[in-house]
């Protein structure tokens, strides 16, 4: 490992395990196939996350969804903590890839918001309240859940290099740019003006 790097490398390999393995469990197949409304991957946008859970109707599966997915992040993280930020960026990162990149799922998963929020949570809580309150704010503004889900992704990890600093910002940035590319298509049909709103409300 780099000279900078705190942990040895058998140390950093089994967190990278450890996070992936959290991350790459698909709570929104899972959750709904439980429930008998079949393959997630079916409907809608084909995603595995919460806003295409949504669009089976039940507004409990997608918040159980979300929770789901929120806890893979920070669990891990939480855990990974006891050998340092550097233990909690890694296995953050892992996490957050893991969710986008599931094994059982030939690599096809999630586009990362709702762990990327769980991990904040879990580097400090302040930084989840962050992602909270900018998501509502810029999606009850556009009505875009994407906008909503980019704007407190950019947002939170800007927070975390302004009032942290050191590997879990650095790891910050880099999976807020991995959620960012993540949404290309949705920002490809913001642009084109094709993008599904969001209902507040019944």
């Amino acid at each position: 490992m780099s000279a900078d790097w705190p942990l040895d490398f058998s140390t950093s390999l089994l967190l990278m395990l450890l996070g992936y393995v959290f991350g790459s469990v698909p709570f929104g197949l899972l959750v709904t196939r439980m429930a008998g409304l079949g393959d997630i991957r079916s409907i809608g946008s084909g995603n595995i996350g919460t806003t295409n859970v949504l669009r089976t109707g039940s507004k409990k599966l997608a918040a159980l969804t979300l929770v789901l997915d929120a806890a893979k992040g920070t669990i891990p993280v939480l855990f990974a903590a006891r050998w340092g930020p550097a233990g909690a960026a890694l296995v953050g990162v892992a996490a957050l890839l893991g969710h986008l990149f599931p094994i059982w799922l030939n690599f096809k998963g999630g586009k990362g918001v709702a762990t990327f929020l769980g991990i904040m949570f879990g580097f400090a809580w302040p930084l989840g309240l962050i992602f909270i309150a900018a998501w509502i704010a810029a999606a009850f503004l556009t009505r875009y859940s994407s906008v909503g889900g980019i704007s407190a992704t950019a947002l939170t990890a800007a927070a975390c290099v302004a009032f942290y600093g050191g590997w879990p910002a650095t790891a910050a940035v880099f999976m807020g740019v991995i959620v960012i590319i993540a949404h290309r298509e949705n920002i490809a049909r913001l642009a084109r003006g094709e993008e599904t709103k969001i209902k507040f409300g019944r």
